[in-house]
Parts: C-alpha cells; sequence; structure tokens
C-alpha cells in the first residue's frame, strides 16, 4: 500500500519487472514466475506481510534467522519471515528457490516453460492451494509477463543492472560473479586467501572451506573456481559424463561442475581418496552401474582429498 492507496496490478509489475529480469538472468528463474507469485503471494504488494515485513512471497521462517514477522495462515499466529525491504524479499526468493532440494527439479524445465514452472512449484510443496498453478499461469497470461522472459532470452537487458547481490548477505562485489550450475562463483585473483574472500564477500565463517572442500590453509591458485554457495548433488541438464583428462582429480571434476565430491564418489562407486584413471568415465547426473577404474592414491593424496571431503560435512 501507498501512501494508503491501494497498489494496482499495473504498478507493482511496473515496479519489479526489471528486478524480476535481473534474477531470471542471474538463477534462472522465469521473470514471469517470479512477478506472479509476487502478485499473488503480496496482493501486489498490499498485503500485510508485505507491509508489515516486506515479505512479497509468504516464504515462512524455516531456518531463518533473520528478523520475524506473525502473521495467520494454514494456521493462526505462523512465522514469516520479515526483510530490511522488498529487495530483499526478491534476492530471498531466489536464493530458497535455488537451495532447497526439492526445488531442484523446476531447473530441469525451460525458461520458456512458464506453465511448466507453475506446476512444478504446485508439485513441490511451494502453496497449499489447489489452484496454486491455474492462478499463477492466469496472471501470467493476463498481463502478458511471458514477454520479460523473452528480453531476457533474447538478450534484451540494455540498462538493466546485473551487478551481483551475493543473496541472503547483503553483501555486494565489483568482482564478476559467475553463474554454473545454478551456483555462484568467481575466479580467484593473486593474493586471494579463503579469510580475505570470505570477509570482502560478506560471508560466514567456513562457508568458503565448506564450499569448495578446502582446508585450513589452503593455498589459492590464480584462476581457481570459488564457489559462494553449496555445490548441488547433480551437474546441470546436459552435463551427463566427463571423460577424465592427465592428472585430473575427484576435487577437480568437482569444482568444474559444481557438484558436491561426496556425491561424486557414491555415484562413480568409489570411497574417498581414490582417484580415477585417466580416460575413465565419470558419472554426473546418475548412478554409474559398474565401478570406476581407479589409481592406487600416494598417501600425499589421500591425505589432501581427505581434508577436502571432510570440509564438505
Amino acid at each position: 500500500m501507498l501512501n494508503g492507496q491501494k497498489i494496482t496490478r499495473e504498478k507493482y509489475i511496473a515496479d519489479f519487472s526489471e528486478l524480476a529480469m535481473r534474477e531470471m538472468h542471474r538463477v534462472g528463474i522465469p521473470a514471469s514466475i517470479t512477478l506472479a507469485q509476487g502478485c499473488l503471494e503480496s496482493n501486489n504488494g498490499n498485503s500485510t506481510l508485505a507491509n508489515r515485513g516486506n515479505n512479497h512471497f509468504g516464504i515462512k521462517c524455516h531456518d531463518w534467522t533473520g528478523k520475524k514477522i506473525y502473521h495467520d495462515d494454514d494456521k493462526r499466529h505462523e512465522c514469516f519471515r520479515s526483510y530490511p525491504s522488498a529487495y530483499d524479499s526478491y534476492m530471498d526468493h531466489s536464493q530458497f528457490l535455488t537451495t532447497k532440494s526439492r526445488y531442484a527439479s523446476l531447473f530441469e524445465i525451460s525458461p520458456h516453460d512458464y506453465r511448466g514452472w507453475a506446476k512444478g512449484l504446485k508439485a513441490a510443496g511451494y502453496a497449499t492451494a489447489n489452484n496454486y498453478a491455474t492462478l499463477l499461469i492466469r496472471i501470467i497470461e493476463e498481463n502478458q509477463l511471458y514477454q520479460y522472459d523473452l528480453m531476457v532470452l533474447n538478450g534484451s537487458l540494455d540498462g538493466i543492472d546485473t551487478t551481483s547481490y551475493l543473496a541472503g548477505q547483503g553483501a555486494t562485489t565489483k568482482r564478476k560473479v559467475l553463474l554454473n550450475n545454478r551456483i555462484e562463483y568467481i575466479l580467484s585473483e593473486p593474493g586471494d586467501t579463503p579469510e580475505s574472500l570470505r570477509a570482502e564477500l560478506g560471508l560466514y565463517k567456513n562457508e568458503i572451506y565448506k564450499y569448495n572442500n578446502l582446508y585450513k590453509g589452503a593455498k589459492l591458485e590464480t584462476g581457481s573456481i570459488i564457489y559462494l554457495q553449496p555445490k548441488r548433488k547433480k551437474a546441470a541438464p546436459g552435463n551427463e559424463i566427463h571423460r577424465v583428462e592427465f592428472g585430473q582429480t575427484m576435487y577437480d571434476i568437482s569444482q568444474i561442475y559444481g557438484v558436491k565430491l561426496k556425491h561424486l564418489y557414491r555415484k562413480n562407486h568409489l570411497m574417498e581418496g581414490e582417484q580415477p584413471l585417466e580416460a575413465t568415465d565419470i558419472y554426473l547426473r546418475r548412478k554409474k552401474r559398474e565401478p570406476v577404474l581407479k589409481l592406487e592414491p600416494s598417501q600425499e593424496q589421500y591425505e589432501e582429498e581427505e581434508m577436502q571431503f571432510r570440509f564438505e560435512h
């Protein structure tokens, strides 16, 4: 609500379409879906949650450690997340969908397919209303929100700021933040250390170590992939198998595809510390039927892999 007057749907869409497009560019959630959810969940920015807590997506507390707001929903006096601004609510919406495993299958749906996304959100349990998908689709089609998806997919982002915002942390960085397997990462620069990156990027203690399987005292080679969010259980669609090159380790493959090291081991019948032979196929999305041909690791290799594996837990 603005100055006591209800915000119209047209005004709401105009206010947040650029942010929704930027988030589609950054993490892959169709802008049409983000906008439709914002319209529906916040009543076009007029709901109690939106006005008192800047919560535009009806996201409940769950494991939230920030400020909270209580509101009657499916049950009385339920706990919802409260944000400093609507912008933070949009950022957390992206973080919520990209990091919760129950929504992982959404990102295998084409970004053109807003109907598939709407049905997928309902199937994953985002809302309890039986007609949730139908409501989202109706909002998208009545307001032609799919046009914003097409703008992003066609590269029509002139004038839209795509500076990265580290979702959930409130930090911005001038470094080029890239995306792999829907995970933000940077390339390390000369002089970087895990501690200096943690301080610069506003991450919590040990997150750089945990997300990248780094042990205390690890040195970062210039140009190394450094993930800013947890890696995933499997690689992105289209990356089914990796053919091992000379000298590559399971850790290297984990970093290349943004897949958790422990899941790579399990998919390929390997124990921690074991390394595949050159030219062996490593499965990245499903479990391999036959065990991988492996090298016998040296004690030094074993100790390093064991430390990397441990920091994932």
